[in-house]
């Protein structure tokens, strides 16, 4: 009995010793893996913490990097403001002049802004880095910006060589309307029936542009026909009284009615005026004129022909009579 139970003993305390030696092992297993662990994420966290300690450091810096951007800002904006104030009232200067010093002199005062504001920001950061940096890269932004650095020189040829100004109407490749705004990349119209058109101006610089606007007096025509049984001098004495007396139609350049062709239906008459564009506009003088043209042939009867077809039926031919047998049952 004594036997039994000191083998018991034996074995149990056997087992204790089996399962403590176990649980220490993973307990040896389980520390290794979490120092495993901590040595492999160490770097990341040290590097976190670099980081952040850098950002904390260089905060300052960043605040008055911003604070110098804004004072360029603010420095641009009145630059604008004096050059719009100084040069805006002056009848010998240029309108888009003013345009391209406030666009061209307040980008050059925001990018030296700019370039210092990076000197305080970065450590170590020099404007001839950044040169360096743009010159490595000048072939690729080169061929990727090409359109836009065309533009904005066009652009700013545009606005100094000023062939038109805004408020001007234009026409550039079948495109008409007046000028709203002259920018570095792209010209703007407003076309008559309200609509906007951007053109850019590359596409403007190289297009023959007609200013319609360039000049006060501009000259409007229409052709009228008369009927080849009607007295052309007549009709054409008709037309210039009624030039004479318009109120709209200048004397100087002198208007003129000409007998410009021999039409199938008529004797055309091409009148010929000018206008002051201050005083009425190209539609309404030709709508008046053309009105009061017809009133008067109407009062002198004069014909204003129009295209008459004639129509000739022949009935010399034998008439022949239809065979009975040709006829189709109903």
């Amino acid at each position: 009995m004594d036997m039994n139970v000191a083998e018991e003993a034996t074995k149990l305390n056997t087992v204790v010793q089996d399962t403590s030696q176990l649980i220490h092992t993973a307990g040896e297993k389980t520390a290794q893996s979490v120092l495993a662990h901590t040595a492999k994420y160490h770097d990341t966290y040290t590097t976190i913490d670099k980081i952040v300690d850098g950002f904390w450091d260089r905060l300052p810096y960043l605040c008055i990097a911003v604070v110098v951007l804004i004072i360029f800002w603010l420095l641009s904006r009145l630059f604008k403001f004096s050059i719009r104030k100084t040069l805006e009232n002056r009848s010998y200067t240029r309108q888009n002049l003013v345009l391209v010093l406030n666009r061209v002199g307040s980008s050059i005062i925001i990018f030296f802004g700019f370039l210092i504001a990076m000197v305080i920001a970065i450590p170590g950061f020099t404007p001839g880095q950044l040169m360096s940096a743009l010159g490595i890269g000048s072939v690729a932004i080169g061929f990727a910006f090409k359109d836009i650095f065309q533009n904005m020189l066009s652009g700013v040829l545009i606005l100094l060589g000023e062939p038109f100004r805004i408020g001007d109407d234009i026409i550039v490749n079948s495109m008409e309307g007046t000028v709203e705004d002259i920018q570095i990349r792209a010209t703007f119209l407003r076309s008559y029936d309200g609509r906007r058109i951007v053109i850019p101006n590359a596409t403007v610089y190289t297009s023959p542009v007609t200013v319609n606007t360039a000049y006060q007096r501009r000259r409007c025509e229409f052709v009228v026909g008369i009927g080849y049984d009607d007295d052309e001098q007549k009709a054409r004495e008709i037309i210039l009284a009624i030039l004479d007396k318009h109120r709209n139609v200048l004397s100087q350049p002198g208007f003129s009615v000409n007998v410009s062709a021999l039409a199938d239906f008529s004797v055309n008459l091409t009148v010929r005026w000018w206008i002051d564009t201050t005083e009425t506009n190209i539609p309404a003088s030709v709508s008046e004129i053309q009105a009061e043209v017809k009133q008067a042939f109407n009062e002198h009867d004069i014909n204003i022909p129009y295209p008459v077809q004639e129509v000739k039926v022949h009935r010399d031919h034998p008439y022949v009579k239809p065979d009975e047998s040709d006829k189709q049952p109903t």
